[in-house]
């Protein structure tokens, strides 16, 4: 692995090199932190662009990381660009595989609705380990929109929608390049370059490659804090503009992902984790105007994607390929400026191939099967604008599930402002989803605990999200970007797949709530002021209460939900932020444990959780950047405070040499609530080359 990251390096650099002689054009930083364009002969234009902000115009409650926010940090990948926001919260499922998942209005990410240009992504097999599949430096900005979004994009929307838009292909770049390099030996490059062939046709490649030369294990207890991994990832987008106003959007994407993880010794047999992901993806995006003022038009999107996951874990196996399909066709009518609506057909199908094999003490159990899971929905959507002041959407989808019939899901969203200075936004509706149980909590396979119950079973999901925001924009900073901001919104299911660690013995029992109450109540005040010029403080604090009702406990708050989470962000730019610094600190809550966590002790004999709560813990980020003529270059460090997660890994035994047998029913690596890295440093640059004017 050590040479083929080495030999892919040089081919990086020495492509850069060829490049940089060949083309000569206008050499420029990227507008990550700031839109700047200069020449010989041109005047030099700066602006800062702000990280993090809640946008004013949005109908829904909707926050922005834009490109300046993604350049905070390292962010190597979706799953790291987060660290900034309260919204979302961010961490492992498991301490061996490296997956990670995100939670939003305290509930798990595969409630959220990922979306790539208002595409779906990132469900079923490809969720575990999507948010590492999408480079940071492939984006533009993301968009998080709380609560029940827009009909249009289906009914999977329960507790928000996360868009993603990348590097467009009419984008004046036609070389970036980005590389980093972290104290635990992770390495990440990405190359972007748009180029126009004419004033009809453009493209954009993107590539990436990361993975770490040597893997780690911090905390002594035998296993590696993160697994060796390898990732190639490569995509093409093409747009054509015809002169009639027709766009034809299209794309694929091709992924390839190795992990090897698990007991670095064992007394006899090593417990290993050991997956190989791939994917192959295509979509075609085509908006044809109806009238010559586009006020009137028609669009289809339709995608495919296919996922390959084959795992092995310990003495269980999991293969499985996945074969996705979705489409929506779509009608707009802009009556005038207070009126419009859309109508529309779309659906998705989805065919998973499985095959599990597992140790059992009656002997090695085989499970196989092809599931297919469907639906198909019409919609429509209708739009009223009272001028600046008021506008409200209303929704309203009617689906047909495969097995499960017919399902109508409104969805209302309303934006009132009394004064300019005042946004006040609510939203509500239902959204539904089909469960994939063992995928959608990867981390069960990190255990040696026996899966009972429904465990092979897709119960639709029904989930109903209300809530509402209310923003302030202050009249006093050194911009026009001073707000006060409070948010707070509650998610009920009517139906949900519960994961039960806690009703069984080394088992994990897995049924339908089936009437029981499960809910969760999100707060969150946000504030941000530029109180220099240059100088921006942003600072958010969200509170969560999480309930649900478990077989034999009743209502209980969830387990493994961290209660609050407080983020402070300083930045500061110097005089055409030629130094850029930043500053992130965050204060992490507590959580309730497992009960079978409540008794467990750490190497002095004292309980780690006292009360059955894991301990409040902070963390610090901080990244230095200085801009040169075509060039950034940063340095930072994460988790500053160095503070790791203690007795990760459960029920194994060790004998008199320290080796670990891990093969024990009450092994357990699933339990994950706090990072598992010390401190980690990084250096990396970016580098743009300009279309000369």
């Amino acid at each position: 692995m050590k040479k083929t990251i080495i030999i892919l390096l040089a081919v990086i650099l020495s492509a850069f090199n060829s490049f940089a002689q060949v083309i000569g054009q206008t050499i420029d930083t990227t507008g990550i932190y700031g839109e700047r364009a200069d020449s010989l002969d041109a005047a030099v234009f700066v602006s800062r662009q702000a990280g993090n902000f809640l946008s004013k115009g949005k109908d829904i409650r909707t926050e922005v990381i834009s490109a300046a926010g993604l350049c905070k940090m390292a962010c190597c990948n979706l799953a790291e660009s987060f660290e900034n926001s309260a919204s979302v919260t961010v961490g492992y499922s498991d301490a061996v595989t490296g997956a990670r998942q995100i939670r939003l209005l305290g509930l798990s990410g595969v409630y959220t609705q990922m979306l790539d240009e208002t595409r779906p992504v990132m469900r079923g097999l490809s969720a575990p380990f999507g948010l590492s599949y999408v480079p940071g430096q492939w984006l533009e900005s993301i968009q998080i929109a709380k609560g029940s979004s827009s009909v249009i994009n289906g009914v999977e929307c329960m507790t928000g929608q996360i868009n993603m838009e990348h590097r467009k292909p009419t984008d004046e770049k036609p070389l970036f390049l980005n590389a980093a390099v972290m104290s635990d030996t992770k390495m990440d490059f990405n190359i972007a370059s748009s180029l126009q062939m004419g004033y009809k046709w453009s493209t954009v490649i993107l590539g990436h490659v990361s993975g770490n030369i040597e893997a780690h294990d911090m905390n002594n207890d035998g296993f590696l804090d993160e697994p060796q991994m390898l990732q190639f990832n490569l995509a093409n987008r093409w747009l054509y503009q015809a002169d009639n106003g027709t766009q034809i959007r299209f794309g694929v994407r091709a992924i390839q992902d190795t992990r090897n993880g698990g007991q670095i010794k064992a007394i006899q047999k090593r417990w290993s984790s050991d997956i190989l992901n791939r994917s192959l993806n295509g979509y075609f995006k085509i908006g044809v105007p109806l009238n010559p003022e586009n006020t009137q038009n028609i669009a289809l999107i339709a995608d495919y994607n296919y996922q390959n996951m084959d795992s092995g874990f310990g003495t269980r196996t999991y293969d499985a390929g996945q074969h996705s399909a979705y489409a929506n066709l779509l009608y707009q009518n802009v009556i005038n400026d207070s009126h419009q609506f859309t109508l529309g057909l779309n659906g998705t199908f989805d065919r998973y191939d499985e095959v599990l094999r597992r140790e059992m003490w009656t002997g090695p159990v085989k499970e196989e099967g092809v599931t297919d899971l469907a639906n198909a929905g019409v919609f429509g959507e209708y739009t009223y604008h009272a001028g600046d002041k008021f506008t409200a959407i209303a929704g309203l989808r009617g689906d047909w599930f495969y097995q499960q019939g017919f399902k109508v899901s409104p969805r209302v969203t309303l934006k009132y402002m009394p004064v300019d200075e005042i946004v006040i936004r609510a939203n509500g509706g239902r959204g539904l989803r089909y469960s994939t149980p063992l995928v959608d909590n990867i981390g069960v396979f990190s255990t040696g605990k026996e899966y009972v119950g429904a465990y092979n079973e897709h119960i639709l999901e029904d989930a109903w999200t209300m809530g509402g925001n209310i923003t302030y924009y202050m009249p006093f900073g050194a911009s026009s970007n001073t707000y006060l901001s409070f948010d707070y919104f509650r998610t009920q299911f009517a139906q949900q797949m519960v994961v039960d660690y806690e009703y069984g013995m080394n088992e994990i029992h897995f049924y339908a709530l089936d009437g029981k109450r499960s809910y969760t109540d999100n707060y969150q005040i946000d504030f941000s002021v530029d109180p220099v010029e240059r100088f921006n403080i942003t600072a958010t604090f969200r509170y969560t209460d999480a309930r649900i009702e478990l077989a034999g406990k009743g209502l209980v708050e969830k387990p493994m939900t961290s209660r609050f989470k407080g983020v402070l962000n300083l930045q500061y730019a110097t005089n055409l932020n030629k130094w850029i610094f930043d500053f992130t600190a965050s204060l992490n809550g507590s959580c309730r444990v497992y009960n079978f966590m409540e008794d467990l002790k750490d190497e002095n004999g004292e309980l780690l959780y006292k009360n059955g709560r894991t301990p409040v813990y902070p963390l610090l980020y901080a990244q230095v950047t200085r801009r040169f003529k075509g060039w950034d270059v940063y340095i930072g460090a994460e988790n500053l405070t160095n503070f790791r997660q203690k007795g990760v890994i459960l029920g194994s035994v060790k004998d008199e040499n320290g080796y670990v047998n891990a093969f024990q029913p009450s092994f357990d690596a699933s339990c994950v609530w706090g990072p598992l890295m010390g401190i980690k440093a990084h250096i990396g640059f970016r580098f743009t080359l300009w279309k000369k004017g």
